[in-house]
């Protein structure tokens, strides 16, 4: 087994040995799984693999903590069959660590039949190499399969229901995650929390607040700080003040140990829900101030219309030495379409390759676009467009629709709708934006084709006539 050749078309540094390590007289299987741990948690896989080949050719028979380390520090899984292949040669394929952790590589490589073939190995299965399996199903969203393997467990505990749970959450099936949860005869705060989540990551706000109601009253059991974030994000979502001040208060009363995190929940909260200045004194209140918290603060002010205050914030930031990422700069950049800032905007996304080193990305581009669009500068929105490194998304076309739109410019607005109809068939702003042009231009004859197009098309259960309407009157025809 060679695992270095996989690495040989990679340039990377030559990289630095452990000046401890390979001073030691004498290395044993237990120093050397001590150093191949330390690179799996640092993330350096490429020298968790390069230290396994120097082991394995100094003679030491890998042991099963090292074939499990090896496993799960594969990067992209493309060398977990020859490590699996190991564990078969030396006799560790039957042990449950190994295997359980096979299962899990074979999942993320979306190998079906070798999930089930690395767990049947498996002798005497336990909790963990069920709950592997169980994962491992779910991952591939093969739920029937998770199911049967849910069935035939023997014991189950809290933490193979939430796995079911979260399994059938991450696939779409909150409905059936909700059966699970019902049938659960005991819930920990993780289980709740993990439902709340589910509810609030899918959209279904009413039922994430109720099932938070449900747990403070009925359960006995108390919130963390990841189940208020996960209510104060639901409460944002569905621009429920009064609810979101309930659970702040209830923070307060519980005197719950504050974090980034659940400071980051409140200004999000606050600031979605238009009230800035409870978002502002959150956000001041924190004495530890990472990305995420700037991030929030920066995002409000641009979305209540406060645009150079983001901006204001977004250069306190960088003055404090918060490093920006990618979603300051959407935020910085939303500030300046708000504000018609373009020398700014510009300068902004200027900013993020020159001075940190952060690509565009296709919101940041459709940031642009709506700026130049929106102070008339389409010839330059175009431009831009054209020099894109990747094909524009219906964001940028979006975008550009309503420059054309905002500026009634009939023979370009038609071609760009062309251009988003191929990437998303009956997207509703391309008939909205047609209408609107159109209409403008005194093109009725094109307003009554585009209402027949739309009165033919159905989205999800609203009925055509509905949307056509609501198109209509988002155009004011």
């Amino acid at each position: 087994m060679e695992p270095d050749a996989v690495w040989v078309h990679q340039k990377r540094p030559c990289p630095t040995r452990p000046q401890m390590f390979d001073e030691m007289p004498y290395r044993d299987a237990v120093s050397w799984n001590t150093i191949l741990s330390s690179f799996k948690r640092s993330g350096d896989s490429f020298m968790a693999f390069q230290h396994f080949v120097r082991m394995v050719r100094t003679g030491l028979r890998p042991t099963g903590s090292t074939l499990t380390t090896m496993i799960t520090a594969s990067p992209t899984g493309s060398l977990v069959p020859h490590l699996h292949a190991v564990a078969i040669r030396t006799g560790f394929s039957c042990n449950f660590i190994v295997g359980t952790a096979l299962v899990g590589a074979y999942a993320g490589r979306k190998d079906r039949i070798a999930v089930r073939r690395a767990f049947d190995d498996i002798p005497i299965k336990n909790l963990v190499s069920w709950t592997s399996l169980i994962v491992g199903y779910m991952q591939l969203g093969r739920l029937k399969e998770a199911e049967g393997a849910f069935g035939e467990m023997l014991a189950k505990n809290v933490v193979s229901w939430t796995v079911m749970i979260n399994g059938f959450i991450d696939n779409g099936h909150l409905d059936e995650a909700r059966r699970c949860f019902t049938q659960m005869s005991v819930r920990n705060v993780v289980t709740w929390t993990s439902m709340i989540k589910g509810y609030q990551g899918h959209g279904r706000h009413v039922d994430a607040l109720n099932l938070f109601v449900e747990m403070h009253r009925l359960s006995g059991i108390l919130p963390n700080l990841f189940t208020y974030s996960a209510v104060l994000a639901t409460c944002a979502g569905y621009c429920s003040l009064l609810f979101g001040k309930s659970v702040h208060g209830q923070i307060l009363r519980c005197r719950v140990p504050w974090d980034v995190i659940l400071c980051s929940s409140l200004v999000e909260m606050y600031g979605k829900c238009g009230d800035v200045g409870s978002a502002t004194r959150s956000f001041e209140s924190s004495q530890v101030r990472n990305v995420v918290l700037w991030n929030s603060i920066v995002g409000c002010y641009a979305r209540n219309g406060l645009p150079k205050k983001a901006l204001q914030e977004f250069e306190r930031m960088i003055r404090e030495g918060v490093r920006p990422d990618h979603i300051t700069f959407v935020g910085a950049l939303m500030a300046c379409v708000h504000g018609g800032l373009v020398k700014e905007g510009e300068r902004y996304f200027e900013l993020m390759d020159r001075e940190f080193h952060i690509k565009p990305r296709m919101e940041h581009y459709g940031c642009m676009v709506d700026l130049l669009g929106r102070a008339g500068q389409i010839d330059k929105a175009e431009k831009l467009i054209r020099s894109m490194p990747f094909r524009p998304g219906a964001v940028v076309w979006g975008a550009l629709l309503g420059a054309y739109g905002l500026h009634s410019s009939l023979e370009h607005g038609v071609a760009a709708a062309e251009s988003m109809h191929k990437l998303e068939e009956h997207h509703p702003a391309i008939y909205s934006m047609l209408l609107r042009i159109y209409g403008e231009n005194g093109a009725w004859r094109k307003v009554e084709e585009v209402k027949e197009t739309m009165e033919k098309v159905v989205v999800g259960k609203q009925t055509a006539q509905n949307w056509v309407e609501s198109a209509t009157a988002s155009c004011g025809l």
